[in-house]
């Protein structure tokens, strides 16, 4: 009952076609490395109409920034009731977003702007992320498994100790490299006189 135009995938040298050896696929993406999701999540944030241009480096930014965003995520916690009437503004807004010609781009502002929102506790947020992802299938409220997790603490801390080697080296340059890597992963350092420690932006 639908019919949809969708604007072509291009790369920098113009459409993408199977004839010219180009053509992109989800099995290659995953050959490469990337999660499919993070494809997924720079998709949504173009607007279908248009032609889309893809290159591995643009891949790379919508990586960082759909793992920046689901580590944002995976930090809220259950602390409280909630707030239904703050669903329901929220729900209506994102209905508008989609019924604004399948505006998926405006979807993802607005999940933004909820987690943003200070007058809404956790709790709501989460409600509502949950209600969006049933659209967006982003898996953001999909939590890693304990073996993930432990993975990924013990990555950070090897990087924390790597960044506390190349200061004691003096080696400021490699220390505010390993810094700004971690941030692009949504991870903040945070030096105190006991030592460095971390959280999730």
């Amino acid at each position: 009952n639908n019919w949809i135009h969708l604007g072509f995938l291009n790369d920098i040298n113009g459409k993408m076609s199977k004839s010219k050896g180009d053509f992109l696929t989800i099995s290659l993406l995953k050959e490469k490395g990337y999660n499919p999701l993070a494809y997924r999540y720079l998709c949504l944030n173009s607007y279908y109409h248009n032609t889309l241009t893809f290159s591995f480096d643009i891949l790379d930014g919508a990586t960082r920034e759909y793992d920046k965003l689901k580590n944002k995520v995976l930090a809220l916690k259950n602390d409280g009731e909630i707030n239904n009437s703050k669903v329901l503004e929220y729900d209506n807004k994102f209905k508008e977003s989609l019924n604004n010609n399948l505006n998926t781009s405006m979807s993802i502002t607005l999940l933004y702007d909820l987690l943003k929102d200070n007058s809404l506790n956790d709790s709501t947020k989460i409600e509502l992320i949950k209600k969006f992802d049933t659209v967006l299938s982003l898996d953001l409220l999909k939590k890693s498994s304990e073996e993930i997790d432990k993975k990924l603490k013990k990555y950070i801390e090897e990087m924390i100790d790597k960044r506390n080697t190349a200061k004691k080296n003096k080696d400021y340059a490699l220390s505010d490299k390993i810094r700004d890597e971690l941030l692009e992963k949504g991870v903040v350092l945070k030096d105190t006189r006991e030592g460095t420690t971390f959280e999730l932006k």
